[in-house]
Order: C-alpha cells, then structure tokens, then sequence
C-alpha cells in the first residue's frame, strides 16, 4: 500500500491534492498514520477522540508532500487542508483551489489551515475561487471556522487566531512547507 503522506502535492494541471481524513459533518477525529500511512480514530488517553461540539464544518485533511516542520515553528504534521464541498470519504484525493489561509497557533506551535474547493465545480459547495470572493459573498464562513476551530477542541484552550489571508498568502504558505 502507497503511504498518501508521499503522494505528489500536485497534479499534473498545477492544482493542488487534499487528501481527507475526516469528511464534513462528522465528529470523529481520524488522522493519518505516519508510520503506515493507514487511517485510524486518533485517540486521547486511550480512548477513540469525538469531538464533543459541532460535527466538522468542512472536509479536514492535509496537503500531501509538506510538513510543518517543528525546527520551523510548526507542528510537525502536513499542512492542513479545509475542503468547503459536500461530505467526502476519508482517503479520498481532491484537487482544490486555495482560495485563504486561516492563521492559528496551538500550544505555541504554527496551525495553518489551507481553505479550498474542489477543482470539479459540481463538488463545489460555494461559488467563490478566490479571497474576494470568499470575503464578499461567505463572509459568515470565515468567522464559522474561526468560532470552530477556537472552541472545538475543550481539552486544549490554548488555540489563537492569528489572522486570515488571501490565495496568494494559502499558495505561499504551501510552497513554505512543501518537502
């Protein structure tokens, strides 16, 4: 079995692959083995982790070929991708289009969170491509995932926003951690 962490981090049209670990509107924590590159339910103190608030907003997943790396002041796992599209199957491989990057610090450590959608408008939720668009048309989705990602995580009340950015800041913030 392909471990995904070593997939390519494009495609061959130039966009960029989302691998999802954790479809929209679910509540349990699934991650990516390092080690095996095998999907399992993360755990907290030995038990399976359920989030214990709303089901996630959007697609969770990760950007295949980066690492956020600790030296640098990340946290030691492929950049994070948030997919804005109808609920999709953990392992499944997306093109996106980044269109924000929304800045967070978790305990001390750099959590960036790539925003996209999918290149296939039929899987497409929204009808933004850009920032711009995203900001005058969805603006609501910003502060949503800025409430969510702030309050889902009880156990862990050390997250800070930082800020939010444009496509060329979520391009720029791949490339910075592309292996």
């Amino acid at each position: 079995m392909q471990n995904l962490l070593h997939s390519p981090t494009k495609s061959e049209k130039g966009f960029y692959y989302s691998i999802i670990e954790i479809p929209a509107g679910t509540n349990h924590k699934t991650e990516i083995n390092h080690q095996t590159g095998v999907f399992e339910t993360n755990l907290r103190d030995g038990k399976p982790r359920i989030i214990d608030f709303l089901g996630y907003p959007v697609n969770y997943g990760f950007v295949p070929g980066t690492l956020m790396g600790k030296q640098n002041g990340g946290d030691g796992d492929p950049i994070d991708a948030l997919i804005i599209s109808e609920s999709l199957v953990t392992g499944s491989i997306i093109e996106f289009i980044p269109i924000a990057v929304l800045r967070l610090k978790d305990n001390n450590q750099l959590d960036s969170k790539i925003i996209g959608v999918p290149v296939n408008p039929t899987l497409r939720t929204i009808c933004a491509t850009n920032f711009e668009e995203l900001t005058s048309l969805y603006p609501a989705i910003l502060e949503i995932l800025r409430i969510w990602f702030l309050n889902y995580d009880k156990a862990n009340d050390t997250t800070e926003f930082i800020s939010w950015n444009d496509e060329i800041e979520a391009i720029a913030e791949i490339e910075k951690w592309r292996v």
